[in-house]
């Protein structure tokens, strides 16, 4: 069986459960784990070629509805390829992914078992902080325009796993703009921002030093590969993020 993986958590997932060696194609940042990088890429968010899926003829091709371009998908379902659609929305549903590839490749009891594994790991560290004191916090996605996350997000049910309290949680939006002057009002307690240097180096928060996580210097970065992807490798995302609300508990 050959499959074409059309996002780097999709490559993740069909590792996770055995069957990344039959990976013939992904696109651009697929990196996780190092051998996924040897994969031939065949685009980027900017677009796939159509003719490269074609001329590999794979027997499954597994995309991403919220990162592939509409059109390519479009073409690709046009073509009779057999398609599936990786778009976990939350946290739990990282062990559906996980259970339908292994429907799809062969690989059910194996992935039946990591899904299973996931689905524990993640009960346990909701068990683990669902009496833990709440802290006000600010997740900052992008500073310029400053971007943060609000419920429906990923990121919103990571912070509440971990019993923070997202000051911009009822936002209109998923992923609201906002500026620097509502977090200095808001006062968070920690600050969180995704690790990327154009992100950290964006706003320099020094500058408002009444800010409790200014002040007590709970300012932390965090790897965004683990807390953005919906794979496995999410709940060491969650562990960090809980972990950067437990400093700050502690003080």
């Amino acid at each position: 069986m050959t499959i074409v993986a059309l996002s780097p958590h999709s490559v993740e997932l069909l590792y996770a459960i055995g069957a990344g060696d039959r990976i013939v194609a992904t696109i651009d940042h697929a990196d996780f784990p190092v051998d996924a990088k040897k994969i031939p890429s065949i685009g980027g968010y900017y677009g796939i070629s159509i003719e490269k899926v074609v001329s590999l003829k794979p027997d499954l091709v597994v995309y991403w509805q919220t990162g592939n371009r509409p059109e390519d998908i479009e073409r690709l379902k046009s073509l009779g390829i057999t398609l599936y659609n990786s778009d976990a929305k939350t946290l739990s549903s990282v062990a559906t992914t996980l259970s339908e590839l292994g429907q799809l490749t062969g690989l059910q009891a194996e992935a039946d078992k990591v899904a299973a594994d996931y689905l524990a790991q993640l009960a346990m560290i909701e068990q683990q902080y669902q009496m833990s004191p709440p802290v006000s916090v600010f997740y900052q996605l992008w500073p310029k325009p400053l971007m943060t996350v609000a419920n429906g997000s990923w990121i919103q049910q990571i912070i509440s796993i971990c019993h923070g309290d997202n000051i911009f949680a009822d936002s209109m939006s998923e992923y609201p703009q906002v500026n620097v002057e509502q977090v200095v009002m808001a006062m968070p307690q920690v600050i969180l921002q995704s690790e990327n240097h154009g992100n950290v180096s964006g706003i320099d928060w020094g500058k408002w030093p009444m800010i409790p996580a200014v002040k007590n210097k709970h300012i932390t970065q965090l790897n965004a590969d683990l807390l953005h992807r919906p794979t496995p490798r999410a709940l060491l995302g969650i562990r960090s993020l809980c972990q950067a609300l437990d400093a700050a508990r502690k003080k």
